[in-house]
């Protein structure tokens, strides 16, 4: 065999090699968001009182998303433009 081959052999069979994660949540809290989870996919929780909106609630969600697509969306973020932010820890 020619070593491009061998190579090219090679690089196939590497993903036989590599080892899966092993499966579920590996800290408590990933065991309690995959808790959540798979409570709000099973719907076994759910709320027996639907939940409606008034037709003036639905305008105003409709406005307001309207409204978002008044500004464009600039090509990069400035971070200093936004000011200053308090972190608290008093430094």
């Amino acid at each position: 065999m020619k070593p491009t081959t061998l190579y090219y052999l090679g690089l196939l069979a590497m993903p036989l090699t590599a080892h899966a994660i092993d499966a579920g949540p590996a800290s408590p809290q990933q065991q309690e968001t995959e808790g959540w989870l798979q409570l709000q996919s099973s719907n076994k929780a759910a709320s027996t009182t639907p939940q409606t909106s008034t037709a003036a609630e639905r305008e105003l969600s409709l406005q307001r998303w309207l409204k978002s697509y008044q500004h464009e969306i600039p090509q990069y973020f400035d971070q200093d433009a936004g000011g200053q932010v308090n972190s608290g820890s008093g430094g």
